[in-house]
């Protein structure tokens, strides 16, 4: 629970740099992923391991696209600020 609030109030006060707005995200993967092995542990089910298997090839795949949106935007603009990227239309 710790976590989760921490990457939400990350994302939330963190509005300058989206490089940086992206590991609050991957600290909320976290949460969600202990929250499933804890859970599997206490009910004595293994499916909640096997989606925290899941998790981190999704917070992976995450990574790698946003960090290929944030290199072209770098190369496009020549800065990755979000008051730059909030005009960008179409």
């Amino acid at each position: 629970m710790i976590i989760s609030i921490s990457g939400i109030r990350g994302i939330l006060l963190n509005r300058r740099n989206i490089l940086i707005m992206l590991m609050p995200i991957e600290s909320m993967l976290l949460a969600v992923n202990s929250n499933f092995l804890v859970f599997s542990v206490s009910s004595d089910d293994m499916m909640g391991q096997s989606f925290a298997s899941l998790v981190p090839t999704v917070a992976a795949a995450e990574s790698a696209i946003g960090l290929a949106i944030f290199v072209i935007t770098f190369r496009v603009r020549g800065t990755i600020a979000v008051e730059s990227i909030n005009s960008i239309q179409g």
